[in-house]
């Protein structure tokens, strides 16, 4: 079997993205933005205007995902939600401290698999 931590990363971000759109987009005069669409005008292109990107991330909060507009991303180099996810599973594993479990806890931890081993063998 194998496991990806940047699938991992990526699938939590999408999952945070989805929890996020289900509790609600705001609204607002400002997240309208009918002023910036009656200034833009009909079939004119909104995304680099100061309100979309003011509002961009309300939705979610992206970590891997660039919504930056395609020049700004491609000098900045390029980096996609994998590469951005392989970078942060890299971080994390080099800098993660593992805190000790405490030793009551441990102890009763081995009691419960020691309980589960017994009955699992029992019922065989």
């Amino acid at each position: 079997m194998t496991f990806s931590m940047e699938q991992l990363l990526i699938d939590s971000e999408i999952i945070n993205m989805t929890k996020m759109a289900m509790r609600g987009i705001p609204v607002s005069e400002e997240t309208l933005a009918i002023d910036a669409i009656k200034k833009v005008g009909p079939g004119k292109n909104f995304l680099s205007h100061k309100t979309t990107l003011n509002n961009i991330d309300l939705p979610s909060h992206p970590m891997l995902f660039d919504r930056t507009m395609y020049g700004d991303w491609e000098r900045a180099g390029e980096k996609n939600a994998l590469t951005r996810a392989h970078e942060k599973v890299e971080s994390v594993m080099k800098s993660h401290e593992v805190l000790p479990i405490d030793a009551d806890i441990l102890k009763d931890m081995k009691a419960i698999v020691e309980e589960g081993d017994k009955a699992f063998i029992a019922s065989r």
